[in-house]
């Protein structure tokens, strides 16, 4: 067993950690929408409106802050004016990018912007600059937001909805460098420039415009972009990046039937994460020292070969203790780097790729993704604490990668939260916290573990994988001590 000691200094805050790192992405992509999140107002499944009411509960649970949509490159063929009015005039459109399916747009703004309401978070609207005009999103903007006599007012409210929506973050435009045009970062800049300008500010709503950052490490783009944009009414920048076990886009492995190896090449792969975080900051410092430009990781999480049977086009996997791991590992570096980054949304949030969710019919069932979020959730909000940890290498073969990883944070009434994952696969650790400025009297934690690394949820056995009491530690003084077991994550709140 390891011994490993964990300094943290309470009266030292050094970045906040907005609640926005919690995000979630919502695509027309697969069953993600349709009969994912939306089974349609007279589906015999429970819903509000025609999402699904488990759903909703589920989403409140984890405080779900922001949810991402329409996508993805879906965003950039779709177009929002056949998405509104009755459903019965809504025009169809075939969904050239995930699977070649029908849409009957019968999911549209309307629908989108009420459940954003329901849940309480903010709506994040991934704007068309691929295959639309500066006009179409001009007047979605105006559309959603306008609360004078305008024509895309008017509209809105003939459609049965008075009053405007709170429309905070927009991005203008999805991937530019692929799937959203393939354009060159000097062209896509020039562009951003233009449709930015007409995405106005109506009454009281104040827009966030999200540009276009780069697809992983491609820090030309970054650097090429924020030379040209660094002016021009940039709220933030994107990136992108998934979490592939074997490197190999044609070949990216089983999303639950993995070995050794590669658990470890998933890991590593991940947290390539910090270092992409890392090089683009850097960039942006140069650009942007006040910080006053956000990094928003729009598009994370694990991406396997689709489970067998499904339609390729719609990305549906399953979800095990690995994914738990992968999400902690990167939800502890966003908050370890939230001096610049500002919001990240994971893919997806129901049925497509790393999702929260699985639905099939009237079954739903939480996947250990979800779990930690909802371990993690207590990190909202929170300010980023001054903590350092001795750590460890796990080998194996040619993989090296540390054992540990965490974060800290303050809330507001001074409670302190910590959340640890230990990585190795045979390795415990005895971690001891000491505590500068701080003496806890209570502690109460979570833990996430099971069986083995392969262990998923499945519709026979919702429960294989999920958080339990972690009542085994022990408070003296300033320090605290207890077992973290291999393969785990907890979260502990430690109270004065």
């Amino acid at each position: 067993m390891k011994n490993l000691k964990l300094k943290v200094n309470a009266s030292k805050r050094l970045s906040h950690i907005n609640r926005e790192i919690y995000g979630h992405f919502s695509e027309h992509l697969g069953r993600c929408i349709y009969n994912g999140i939306f089974v349609g107002k007279d589906s015999a499944i429970p819903n509000t409106n025609g999402v699904r009411n488990d759903v909703i509960e589920a989403f409140k649970k984890i405080s779900v802050p922001v949810l991402r949509w329409p996508g993805g490159c879906f965003a950039d063929e779709y177009h929002w004016k056949d998405g509104i009015g009755e459903l019965s005039e809504r025009k169809k459109m075939v969904n050239t990018h995930w699977g070649a399916v029908t849409e009957d747009n019968s999911f549209g703004t309307h629908e989108f912007m009420d459940l954003c309401e329901i849940l309480g978070c903010e709506p994040y609207i991934a704007a068309n600059l691929g295959s639309g005009t500066v006009q179409e999103m001009s007047e979605w903007v105006e559309y959603m937001t306008c609360a004078d006599d305008t024509p895309m007012a008017n509209l809105r409210r003939k459609n049965g909805r008075e009053h405007p929506w709170k429309l905070k973050y927009i991005g203008i435009g999805n991937e530019s460098w692929g799937c959203g045009g393939n354009m060159r970062p000097e062209y896509y800049a020039d562009l951003y420039r233009q449709y930015q300008t007409y995405c106005r500010n109506y009454n009281s709503n104040q827009l966030y415009k999200v540009a276009c950052g780069p697809n992983a490490d491609d820090y030309s783009w970054t650097e090429k972009l924020l030379d040209s944009v660094k002016h021009w009414h940039t709220s933030a920048i994107s990136l992108h990046y998934y979490t592939i076990p074997t490197g190999d886009w044609s070949h990216k492995g089983d999303a639950v039937d993995f070995d050794e190896k590669e658990y470890y090449q998933t890991i590593l792969s991940t947290l390539k994460m910090k270092e992409l975080i890392e090089r683009h900051s850097e960039i942006m410092d140069k650009y942007d020292p006040e910080k006053r430009i956000g990094l928003i990781v729009d598009e994370w999480g694990c991406w396997y070969d689709v489970e067998k049977g499904t339609n390729p086009g719609f990305l549906y996997q399953q979800n095990s203790m690995r994914d738990a791991l992968v999400a902690a590992i990167n939800l502890n570096i966003f908050n370890e780097h939230s001096d610049r980054v500002v919001m990240a949304n994971l893919a997806q949030a129901v049925n497509v790729l790393q999702s929260l969710i699985l639905t099939e019919g009237e079954k739903m069932v939480l996947t250990p993704t979800y779990h930690i979020f909802d371990m993690f959730s207590c990190h909202q909000d929170n300010d980023l604490l001054e903590s350092d940890c001795d750590n460890f290498e796990v080998a194996y073969k040619d993989i090296s990668i540390p054992g540990i990883s965490k974060s800290v944070s303050v809330d507001e009434n001074g409670d302190i939260i910590v959340t640890l994952a230990n990585c190795a696969m045979n390795e415990s650790v005895q971690f001891n916290i000491e505590f500068e400025c701080f003496e806890p009297k209570a502690a109460h934690g979570r833990i996430l573990q099971s069986e083995r690394i392969n262990d998923c949820n499945d519709f026979e056995t919702p429960d294989r994988v999920k958080p339990e009491t972690f009542d085994k530690i022990k408070l003296k003084g300033t320090a605290v001590s207890f077992e973290l077991p291999a393969l785990s994550v907890v979260s502990i709140r430690l109270s004065k």
